[in-house]
């Protein structure tokens, strides 16, 4: 028995930003009512935690917003560039705009827990909401992670993650350092070469993508292939599709790949391997930096065989490419720095960030603490998450998948609640 003093609604929401208002969307056009919760403002992120030069590393064409797409209900006149930040923003704007979700802004939730006669019961700043079904849409971004030693480095050095950079005018004069080269570390890293800064690089084991392959963008052609169509069931490897860092490139510029080995040769960033300790003001790496280079031109070279197979394989008449050759070969591997001796005066963490599950009262995660679901549906009956990468392909974490899996989302929460197959989209 609910409680009647208790507001009730059928379907909560967690989480304002795309995928949560995507899936309140789509619940709508099905008459399903819904009540987002978003502890900040709606799509906070994408205004406030990214830095001053930033865009999307993947092409306009592939904001796919449920009935919202770039190129077509938005309106866009650019689907092969890549938006800035605030074009982004107003791209998500016209969405909420156009759909006019039920959201609460600024309100917190602090607990979700199931109710002993089913639904559940959901604890905010705001009071207590009972529902039928709950969505986690928070995305995995709710913890920088900086390593433990970070806290012995000397006092005087700035530190500063990737969360909060805006722009190089945040550090004092001196060199950096940027740890990671996942897509944050090289267009930060980008950022202050333009801007004449010295820089060092640690150089982690992200892999690499072409941008511009055979005359088209890379991303173009692996789409039309099937490549992002390929689902986590079927993948030929699930376990290195979850756990592999996101191949860098950029959309600066009109988009552009990042070869770790230019920058070095006409930029003058000096490269490392992984970093693995710090003290005072002494830093020390893995002799891991060849490794990774290669590793990651491995990956860039994997990504343009699979597009020569497929422009091979539908004949299609395509220009031929140069053959790949490395700028640079690092002769020896630096495995220890002092930074006030290299003149560095800050240290900017670009590795990531982990999730926050804590206030969820389920037994839906597995031993790491991450979520466990078939396309988004838990074994926890009413208990679903959206959003997230490989939630079903490469784009579910991403603009390019969050319509197909919103919808899909939405059809398992109307079967849940038995509402009617002819009102489902």
């Amino acid at each position: 028995m609910k409680d009647t003093l208790t507001p009730h609604v059928p379907v909560v929401i967690v989480g304002g930003g795309q995928a949560g208002l995507s899936v309140a969307s789509c619940l709508k056009a099905m008459g399903i009512d819904s009540l987002v919760f978003e502890r900040h403002a709606k799509f906070h992120s994408w205004r406030h935690n990214r830095w001053d030069s930033f865009c999307l590393v993947t092409p306009n064409w592939q904001c796919r917003l449920p009935d919202f797409h770039y190129d077509r209900e938005f309106g866009g006149t650019d689907p092969d560039g890549f938006m800035l930040r605030d074009q982004i923003t107003e791209y998500l704007d016209a969405f909420s705009e156009k759909t006019r979700p039920n959201l609460r802004e600024g309100v917190a939730v602090t607990r979700v827990a199931p109710l002993r006669h089913g639904g559940y019961s959901v604890e905010t700043s705001a009071g207590t909401w009972t529902c039928d079904q709950v969505v986690i849409a928070t995305g995995g971004y709710d913890t920088p992670i900086e390593p433990p030693y970070a806290k012995d480095l000397a006092p005087e050095i700035v530190q500063m993650h990737s969360v909060d950079y805006r722009n190089v005018d945040q550090f004092p004069e001196g060199g950096v350092l940027i740890v990671g080269t996942g897509q944050s570390g090289v267009q930060l890293m980008e950022d202050f070469t333009r801007a004449g800064r010295p820089v060092h690089l640690a150089v982690g084991p992200a892999p690499r993508s072409p941008r511009k392959y055979r005359g088209r963008d890379a991303t173009d052609w692996l789409y039309e292939a099937g490549h992002y169509a390929i689902t986590i069931a079927s993948h030929p490897d699930p376990v290195k599709a979850l756990t592999q860092t996101n191949h860098y490139m950029s959309g600066r510029d009109g988009g552009k790949e990042i070869d770790l080995r230019r920058f070095h040769v006409e930029q003058g960033v000096e490269l490392y391997g992984s970093l693995a300790n710090m003290a005072g003001t002494e830093v020390s790496f893995l002799p891991d930096l060849k490794k990774n280079l290669d590793d990651a031109d491995r990956s860039y070279l994997g990504i343009c065989s699979q597009i020569d197979a497929y422009i091979t394989r539908e004949g299609i008449d395509a220009p031929e490419e140069p053959p790949f050759a490395k700028l640079w070969e690092p002769e020896a591997e630096r495995t220890r720095l002092d930074l006030a001796e290299a003149g560095i005066t800050s240290v900017l963490w670009a590795i990531g960030f982990r999730p926050d599950y804590s206030w969820i009262e389920a037994d839906v995660f597995d031993a790491r603490g991450k979520p466990v679901f078939d396309r988004g549906v838990t074994a926890q009956p009413g208990l679903h998450f959206i959003g997230l990468g490989w939630l079903n392909t490469w784009g579910s974490g991403r603009f390019l998948g969050i319509e197909e899996d919103s919808r899909h989302l939405a059809g398992q929460i109307a079967a849940q609640l038995g509402v009617e197959p002819a009102t489902r989209p």
